[in-house]
């Protein structure tokens, strides 16, 4: 009968001791649990100035007339002089790209008006130029009206349909590893500063957002000068 008894105290003893360690080794991982659920998310933005390295230039001109033939041979001496004017300048034929003209029957469209239309016709012509030549861009748009000593007027974009030249930057690739690097470094930095505040210590990354890319012009009077921009959003763990 002793034997039994002491056998059953020593079962229960064991029993006992198990669920005390075991309590506390659960306590212990919800105390660490809820210390790692501590996180501070800050965010940290890198900018960039650069400048345009593709430009996209398209020359317009208009030709109105009565005759067909005589209006399409203008349209080809004067779409030849913008290109000659072009590659005098530096272009070469890999850059210039000839749009067809369109033709509008003026008479037509005067179904809605008893206004009468002097000239029956009205050809609109585009030649562009896509170029990395940025500066020459710049520099023969100031210099256009050069050809209306030629006898081409240069119109610009009808309806404000925007910009005359699009200035654009591509090589974002580049300069992306450098600018995530600041980024996420300035977002360290004001983690710390919270970390510092709150007396608490950084802990390791537990999410990270690169975030998106944006480049605009710096501004409307400097269209070939971007202002590249990141923010990235990093979540860190705190800890005492």
């Amino acid at each position: 009968m002793r034997t039994f008894q002491f056998k059953f105290f020593g079962e229960a003893l064991i029993l006992a001791a198990g669920l005390f360690l075991g309590g506390r080794a659960i306590k212990q991982g919800m105390v660490q649990f809820k210390e790692l659920d501590r996180t501070v998310t800050a965010k940290g933005l890198s900018e960039k100035e650069v400048k345009a390295d593709k430009a996209t230039w398209p020359l317009k001109f208009k030709e109105l007339g009565n005759d067909p033939a005589e209006l399409y041979e203008r349209i080809e001496k004067n779409t030849q002089t913008v290109v000659s004017f072009l590659k005098a300048n530096g272009f070469t034929d890999e850059e210039i790209s000839l749009a067809p003209p369109t033709l509008v029957d003026q008479q037509a469209n005067m179904s809605y008006s008893s206004e009468t239309v002097r000239y029956r016709y009205k050809a609109n012509c585009v030649v562009t130029v896509v170029t990395k030549n940025v500066d020459l861009v710049r520099k023969l748009v100031s210099r256009q009206t050069e050809l209306m000593r030629q006898g081409v007027t240069i119109v610009g974009n009808e309806y404000d349909e925007g910009p005359v030249v699009t200035y654009e930057f591509t090589g974002l690739n580049e300069i992306k590893p450098e600018m995530i690097a600041e980024a996420t470094k300035n977002a360290r930095k004001t983690a710390e500063r919270f970390a510092e505040d709150s007396d608490s210590k950084l802990g390791k990354i537990r999410t990270a957002d690169q975030g998106q890319f944006s480049i605009d012009s710096r501004d409307q009077n400097t269209p070939w000068l971007k202002n590249v921009r990141v923010v990235t959003t990093v979540v860190y763990y705190l800890k005492d």
